[in-house]
């Protein structure tokens, strides 16, 4: 598959996917060379989810949760998409354990009774070039559901050689209130806002990524 012209490289630093790590250049060309929907396997080695919150109203406090699985079907031509994570909240690491232990708690993420979020999306915005710039859909923690949109800071597709399969991936961010899930423990001195960014690579289906 060859790129078809100069616009590859720049569209591919400004649009999207879920979720770190592609090829710069190759998006459009191989997202759009692929007709009708294909569904992508999320790759749990590249994919994950960070949380940010302030903490005391001073430093930041960041863990990781993951690896996170799922799949995501795109239609580019269409312009449509549905997408499923499972997301392991018990996986949740912040570097301190004694921290991590106190996060799956019962008032804050309740990961015993509630061991995966899920966040499931049918409503895509692509640019012009056919990258994937906003996913909205459900996001699920602790049993309750809320919206939540993730904005693609990066997208980028690839033909991988070993796999001989086409690898989307991208950075999304989004922003959620804590109180929403009936997490309100430490508040006010742990912000109840909390930033989302989730880092994405899916392969393609042999057949859609043979060359």
């Amino acid at each position: 598959m060859k790129p078809s012209s100069n616009k590859l490289g720049s569209a591919a630093l400004k649009a999207a996917f879920v979720l770190s790590c592609a090829s710069p250049g190759l998006a459009p060309a191989l997202a759009q060379s692929i007709a009708g929907p294909v569904t992508y396997q999320l790759d749990p080695d590249h994919t994950f989810v960070t949380f940010e919150v302030l903490h005391f109203g001073t430093s930041t406090l960041r863990g990781r949760i993951g690896p996170v699985t799922g799949e995501v079907t795109v239609d580019r031509g269409a312009k449509t998409g549905d997408l499923r994570l499972r997301i392991p909240v018990a996986t949740l690491d912040t570097g301190m354990r004694v921290l991590d232990a106190r996060l799956r708690e019962p008032d804050l993420l309740a990961a015993a009774e509630y061991p995966e979020a899920y966040f499931v999306a049918t409503r895509f915005q692509f640019d012009a070039a056919g990258g994937v710039k906003e996913v909205r859909g459900e996001f699920t923690l602790r049993g309750v559901g809320q919206p939540l949109s993730l904005y693609a800071k990066s997208f980028g597709c690839r033909r991988d050689e070993r796999l001989k399969r086409e690898v989307c991936g991208g950075d999304f961010t989004g922003d959620l209130k804590r109180h929403d899930f009936g997490a309100t423990f430490g508040e006010p001195f742990v912000s109840d806002d909390v930033h989302l960014v989730v880092q994405v690579e899916a392969i393609a289906p042999e057949a859609a990524g043979a060359r």
